[in-house]
């Protein structure tokens, strides 16, 4: 298997810093996993739709995502991480 690079955005790390620790802690290792493997099906990875089409999501619970699109075939940026209210920041 491939190894995959991740790459973080501004606002990925943004939406990182303003996180509880704890919520933090659950990204990290939801970050982890994904990088071991991706299609975990705890990470219940997704491709979204609509004007989202270009982005993916991976949850860190039920209630927090990580919203990442491919950048290169091996090459991820993580977008933003938060609940569901992130997909309204999306463009």
């Amino acid at each position: 298997m491939q190894q995959i690079i991740i790459r973080y955005g501004g606002v990925f790390m943004e939406d990182f810093s303003g996180l509880s620790k704890a919520i933090q802690r659950r990204a990290v290792k939801a970050e982890k996993l994904f990088r071991n493997n991706m299609l975990h099906p705890s990470l219940r990875l997704h491709k979204l739709h609509g004007r989202l089409s270009d982005f993916w999501s991976i949850s860190v619970d039920r209630k927090f995502r990580i919203i990442f699109r491919y950048v290169e075939k091996d090459t991820i940026l993580f977008i933003g991480v938060g609940t569901h209210a992130i997909y309204n920041d999306l463009s």
